[in-house]
């Protein structure tokens, strides 16, 4: 579905890149080898491509990826959906990430040039320390990021469920390369809302920080459909069926008002989920959820054509304030 105006975009933190306020996450194209095996069946290139085109045509500029998702088959497999797309390098946001696990800083600039391999001609806009694991503090990891700036390998530098103190450091350490913290990358969701009582929230919004949201569906649990049909939990792979089982009963209310909302806005309970997670805090927040047909991404893309009322967004909020 074509857009019939341009979408609002928004600044990934304090840089000059300007991304929608959906993306599409791209983890799913990893599935079938490894540890994705468990969780997500494998997806064919033509079915990629698909993914991508229509997520495109809904007005969707970025996507996210990382080494972990398949070590490079995620990355290759969007590199050739946006150039089946016909897309250049300058039309998308391309974001991916760096696994600190069992690895010091120094990994970081040994290992971009993979990045850059499989990502065939699509430049890294975003890339990220995948999560706070790794045998090197964030200062040290911060200035081998802040170095492939310098020498133009990658645009922006972001973490990946970081911690507010840690963001705090990361941050820290940029300002004196000259350079911002352009992302922290969490879990948040109308079923995961602890980065509103944590800190990680109010500190990204002191720092200029953008919160990238990962899995803003619950995987899977905000759509609804699990509740309706039990059956097709036990048709999702082991991994995720252990994920979803624990939080059906409790978030059935939730599920409910989302239908309810849904309905006035000739929208799924999906599309309120999302629309809720990048307005309720202003523009402090933009989601990336994934997609494994093109379906999803379409619904995805849709989400920014309409923003829910003050009154819809607060019943929302009441409704899972558990979930903090």
């Amino acid at each position: 579905m074509m857009l019939s105006e341009p979408i609002n975009k928004r600044r990934l933190g304090q840089t000059e890149i300007e991304v929608t306020p959906i993306g599409l996450g791209v983890m799913q194209f990893a599935g079938g080898e490894g540890i994705f095996g468990m969780m997500f069946p494998e997806i064919s290139q033509e079915k990629m491509n698909g993914i991508i085109k229509t997520a495109l045509d809904g007005g969707i500029n970025w996507f996210d990826t990382a080494e972990i998702y398949g070590r490079g088959r995620s990355e290759r497999g969007l590199a050739n959906a946006l150039r089946a797309a016909e897309k250049k390098d300058d039309e998308v946001i391309v974001a991916t990430k760096w696994l600190p696990m069992l690895r010091t800083a120094r990994n970081i600039p040994r290992t971009i040039s993979d990045r850059l391999h499989f990502l065939d001609g699509y430049s890294i806009d975003l890339y990220m320390v995948h999560q706070p694991w790794g045998f090197s503090p964030p200062e040290a990891e911060m200035d081998a990021m802040a170095d492939l700036v310098q020498v133009g390998k990658i645009r922006s530098v972001g973490v990946s469920n970081f911690n507010a103190e840690q963001m705090r450091r990361a941050q820290m350490a940029l300002q004196k390369r000259g350079l911002p913290l352009a992302v922290n990358q969490v879990q948040y969701s109308l079923l995961h809302r602890k980065i509103e009582t944590n800190g990680v929230l109010a500190a990204a919004k002191e720092l200029g920080v953008t919160i990238t949201a990962w899995s803003p569906l619950a995987s899977g649990l905000l759509t609804g459909k699990f509740h309706k049909n039990p059956e097709i939990l036990n048709q999702t792979p082991f991994g995720r069926r252990m994920q979803l089982r624990r939080g059906i009963e409790r978030s059935r209310p939730l599920i409910q008002a989302l239908e309810e909302v849904s309905i006035k806005h000739d929208a799924t309970p999906a599309q309120i989920a999302l629309n809720w997670l990048i307005h309720f805090q202003g523009e402090a927040v933009v989601a990336i959820p994934g997609a494994s047909k093109a379906k999803q991404a379409e619904e995805s893309a849709g989400v920014m054509k309409f923003k829910l009322s003050n009154e819809e967004m607060n019943r929302l909020d009441k409704l899972s304030r558990v979930f903090r």
